[in-house]
């Protein structure tokens, strides 16, 4: 394969990435390190080096444009983030020690079981009456910007949600895929924000998280140049067009392609987890 067809490959599977991820809060890694593994036939770590890379850019190119409508809660995303950063600097120590096809079946487990989660129905079908107290006391509830008008919320289960937030840093050190799939999940499910400011936050937090770890695997040379450069190049421009389209699309409509996507994707990493 030439170095130009490399540079093609890694510039549409960041590109791609960067709009599944600023959609959905995810980080692009989903998509970035089967392309990088099941396509380039790297190795995983190099693929996961690469992927925190284009998280990163990811979170610049889209966090930039929900701030000011509400959307991002920085208060979450901050006290959150503390547990997220801590887990990922764990991942980062251990990732080498962990055999690549045991990363693979973990990558495939994550996501098909996040996926059969979004296909579920809500339980609920609006938010909470009244913030808990922890969140209260951290002045935790938000409102964000819907057309002319502004939608207030509350929060809940802050340390549960705090919890999942050391799992998902490790998980992002490990896979490369920002742990947005916690993130959002975490603050939907169990925090009870809405989905599009789960998303906007998670977006927010990933690039945090994805820079917690990215300088070990750059400081071991787990980061080539020549695939690291299109994928960022490809996620800037994606996480802006996802970006746009995230405060255009219905909600129903991201829960679908959250979906879609993580069953596409743990299908794919199953099978190399499994087949030798």
């Amino acid at each position: 394969m030439t170095p130009l067809v490399i540079v093609l490959i890694a510039l549409v599977g960041g590109f791609l990435g960067g709009i599944i991820g600023a959609l959905t809060g995810l980080g692009g890694g989903i998509i970035v390190v089967p392309l990088l593994t099941l396509v380039l036939h790297m190795p995983i770590t190099e693929a996961v080096g690469v992927s925190l890379f284009g998280v990163i850019a990811i979170s610049v190119g889209a966090a930039p444009r929900f701030v000011g409508t509400g959307l991002t809660n920085l208060r979450v995303a901050l006290f959150l983030q503390m547990a997220a950063s801590a887990g990922a600097l764990v991942g980062a120590l251990v990732s080498h020690d962990i055999p690549a096809r045991a990363l693979f079946l973990i990558f495939g487990l994550v996501m098909l079981y996040n996926a059969v989660t979004s296909f579920l129905p809500s339980r609920r079908s609006e938010g909470l009456k009244a913030s808990s107290p922890l969140a209260q006391r951290l002045k935790l509830a938000g409102r964000y910007q819907e057309g002319d008008d502004w939608v207030e919320y509350q929060v809940g289960s802050v340390l549960p949600a705090f919890g999942i937030m050391l799992g998902a840093g490790m998980l992002s050190a490990l896979l490369g895929i920002g742990s947005g799939v916690f993130k959002v999940l975490a603050m939907d499910k169990l925090m009870r924000l809405p989905f599009k400011v789960s998303t906007a936050t998670s977006n927010f937090m990933i690039g945090i998280t994805a820079a917690t770890s990215a300088g070990y695997y750059l400081s071991h040379g787990d980061v080539p140049p020549l695939v690291a450069a299109p994928v960022v190049l490809g996620t800037l421009g994606g996480a802006y067009l996802g970006g746009h389209w995230m405060k255009l699309l219905p909600v129903v409509t991201l829960r679908r392609v959250f979906a879609v996507v993580l069953m596409a994707v743990a299908c794919e990493m199953l099978y190399k987890g499994f087949v030798p």
